[in-house]
């Protein structure tokens, strides 16, 4: 990762989750949940999701200091019936309590089979594929789904009105999970800031420039706040329903009522999980998931160079080089960090 001073540090997985503890416990965490936090955020960006690892933490810190995230709130179940659960996250830690939600979730799937939890009042659960990640490692299909503050338009719409609503989806696979992780945004704000402050293009046009045309600027696109929907109008209605059953499942806010805060805090989110042990044969699911992983990679690539990969291979491969040679940061981001 090239760092916007021109700069780039190489960090141990110890050093920064050590640091940010330090600094969490000292914002009104309790030493435990200071601990899962700070190696979430350093794990993501272990895995290369450095938009929302250590990137997103200073952002973080902003949030527990201005009272939008509550250090000592514990998520508390609100309604029960059978393998569908309602929850209040009391406005704590997005990541703490997508991690509770996520276990419970996958509690009720060894009961029922399946297990849905419904998450009201949450905050940002930054790296959505963490929570997919821990269910498929478990032996855990999982789905799961949040909402956010407008920051998407309406396919054919000039403002925002619907978010860019990440859906995870997660299967077991050997050595590694098939994880998909995607804002119905081409891009996530956070790739787009990241790219930005990397001066490059975007892969695809992600988004709308001032004049109205599509762009790979992720300058332009930033400054319109005009992000193009994965799929266009696809991806537009995909956000739509994912924000309503959102709400509707957690008996949490919309898009539209979070938007009216003006700032990002109290997110609706669902944790769906699946246990393949309810049904049959486990070695023989995981065969056939095999077989069509094996049938992906048959594929020509269209590039003499190019690579056939399923969500979430290339992850294994970023993880094991980070935490051999550190985690790479920007200087002057890490130096943001310590002096929090």
């Amino acid at each position: 990762m090239r760092s916007h001073s021109g700069q780039t540090l190489r960090v141990s997985r110890a050093v920064s989750v050590q640091t940010l503890t330090d600094i969490l416990v000292r914002e009104g965490f309790a030493p435990a949940d200071a601990g899962q936090l700070a190696s979430t955020f350093t794990d993501n960006s272990i895995d290369g999701v450095y938009t929302h690892g250590l990137n997103r933490f200073p952002r973080f810190v902003d949030l527990v200091r201005s009272g939008h995230v509550r250090p000592s709130a514990k998520p508390v179940c609100t309604l029960s019936a059978g393998a569908l659960e309602q929850w209040d996250g009391h406005l704590g830690a997005g990541i703490l309590n997508a991690r509770v939600a996520t276990d419970r979730a996958m509690a009720l799937a060894e009961s029922h089979g399946m297990g849905c939890v419904g998450l009201a009042n949450t905050n940002h659960w930054m790296r959505g594929g963490t929570y997919g990640w821990r269910a498929a490692e478990r032996g855990f299909v999982f789905i799961g789904w949040t909402n956010t503050i407008a920051n998407l338009p309406a396919w054919g719409a000039r403002d925002c009105r619907l978010g860019n609503n990440p859906l995870v989806m997660a299967v077991p696979h050997e050595p590694g999970a098939v994880v998909l992780d995607m804002a119905q945004s081409q891009f996530s704000y956070g790739a787009m800031e990241l790219a930005a402050g990397q001066q490059r293009k975007l892969a695809v046009p992600g988004g709308y420039d001032a004049a109205g045309e599509m762009t790979d600027d992720p300058h332009a696109i930033l400054e319109t706040h005009r992000p193009v929907p994965v799929g266009y109008w696809k991806g537009a209605g995909l956000s739509l329903l994912l924000d309503l059953l959102a709400t509707l499942l957690s008996g949490g806010r919309s898009t539209a009522d979070i938007t009216r805060q003006t700032i990002e805090y109290g997110v609706s989110q669902v944790f769906i999980a699946i246990d393949l042990g309810k049904l049959g044969d486990r070695p023989a699911l995981l065969d056939t998931v095999q077989s069509i992983i094996d049938d992906l990679h048959r594929s020509e690539p269209a590039a003499s160079n190019g690579v056939i990969r399923y969500p979430g291979e290339a992850v294994l491969a970023r993880r094991a080089q980070n935490r051999k040679r550190g985690i790479p940061v920007d200087a002057s981001l890490w130096e943001s960090i310590r002096a929090l």
